[in-house]
């Protein structure tokens, strides 16, 4: 199954109400990623630009983008952005694959 880098910066309120209630939010959000067929691999706190950083299994880019407009759909993020990551063997082959393209760049 295809996996996904997710990136969510929250919101000031969501960050309030976070703080007063504490929360597992991978916990939290894990029936709404499974509702459409996929899977949390891990999830993390991150420090920077982004609050929260996700590793997800989805069916295709159909359910990932699906998930994405639905939590953006919500109000309670900033930003979230969403990464299709490529195992080796993939980009190996895309890199193999890269050989037979014949782009013209411009001059």
């Amino acid at each position: 199954m295809p996996k996904y880098l997710v990136q969510v910066a929250y919101s000031p309120e969501s960050w309030a109400a976070m703080v007063k209630h504490p929360q597992d939010r991978m916990e939290a959000v894990r029936p709404a990623v499974e509702s459409i067929g996929g899977k949390f691999e891990s999830a993390y706190l991150a420090f920077g630009e982004y609050d929260l950083i996700g590793i997800i299994d989805f069916p295709d880019n159909v359910a990932s983008a699906a998930f994405s407009i639905d939590v953006a759909s919500k109000g309670a993020v900033k930003a979230l952005k969403t990464t299709p990551l490529l195992t080796m063997d993939e980009s190996v082959a895309a890199m193999q694959k890269a050989s037979s393209v014949s782009y013209t760049p411009p001059k």
